[in-house]
């Protein structure tokens, strides 16, 4: 599955802009991915939009969830 040269490039480009605008965001994914998920690590977001409550969602990570990452950072090669 090769990508469209124009297309890496403006992913390239919108990454950098994302990573400028939320470094600790960055930061933070990078220290959690600093070492593997293991099942049953707890997985939790919460989105919060103006003038609204947070809303939370989580996940108990299971072996498919891990097998589903995997494959998809074979993708990414």
């Amino acid at each position: 599955m090769a990508m469209n040269p124009t297309s890496l490039m403006k992913l390239m480009a919108a990454k950098a802009q994302f990573s400028a605008n939320h470094p600790k965001f960055e930061a933070f994914v990078k220290s959690v991915m600093s070492r593997p998920l293991e099942e049953g690590t707890v997985v939790e977001c919460t989105v919060t939009r103006p003038g609204e409550g947070p809303v939370t969602a989580n996940i108990k990570v299971q072996q498919s969830d891990l097998e589903l990452l995997q494959e998809l950072r074979e993708l990414m090669k």
